[in-house]
């Protein structure tokens, strides 16, 4: 009996030690990619951080590494302002293949964005359903733009003329296109360059 006990005892032994060495030779797969969002991984336009609009608690834009993203600045009393409806359909419809929309409210323009943190958030819900993220309202042309728009200006040598410009970045962080206030979400040039962006 002993003698039985021994030998089931040795068997399961090598039979662990099998294993724990098939597992030491496999290949290292998901070690490898998981650092997805890794230190170092985040492009240098992403790195900032703004205060998110509904509550004003900051947020790391290095979180939306390795999405496709459109960047706007937006208004809420605007005659561009019905866009927000079309920025939340492309949001839904793309935002599952890697696209995120980065709305950023701005009185730059026409002074048509003149209330607080909260009003806007509540129009743009209330009125549109906007569930992109936004962040709470700075300045994006001028003298003093925020940082990301200083470097999307300077990138592109394109400054916002008024509401709803857009900038459009690749999943590495490049700045591929920027497009004026009159292009709508729905227009061909727009949908076309974020497909693309969306299938490198």
């Amino acid at each position: 009996m002993s003698k039985t006990f021994a030998q089931l005892c040795l068997l399961s032994s090598l039979t662990l030690l099998a294993s724990a060495s098939a597992f030491a030779q496999a290949p290292a797969a998901a070690p490898t990619a998981a650092p997805a969002a890794a230190a170092g991984s985040c492009p240098a336009i992403l790195k900032q951080t703004f205060k998110r609009l509904q509550d004003e608690s900051p947020q790391d834009l290095c979180q939306y590494a390795g999405k496709v993203i459109l960047v706007v600045n937006t208004a809420s009393y605007c005659g561009f302002t019905s866009q927000y409806e079309g920025l939340e359909a492309m949001y839904a419809k793309y935002g599952s293949k890697g696209l995120v929309v980065l709305g950023f409210p701005s009185n730059d323009f026409g002074q048509q964005e003149p209330g607080s943190s909260k009003e806007i958030a509540d129009f743009c819900y209330n009125t549109y359903g906007v569930k992109f993220p936004m962040f709470a309202k700075s300045v994006v042309s001028g003298k003093e733009p925020n940082p990301l728009f200083a470097n999307l200006i300077k990138i592109t040598g394109k400054a916002p003329a008024w509401n709803f410009h857009k900038y459009l970045i690749d999943r590495n962080g490049k700045v591929v296109e920027n497009f004026g206030s009159k292009v709508t979400p729905s227009d061909k040039q727009l949908v076309g360059a974020v497909e693309k962006a969306l299938a490198m």
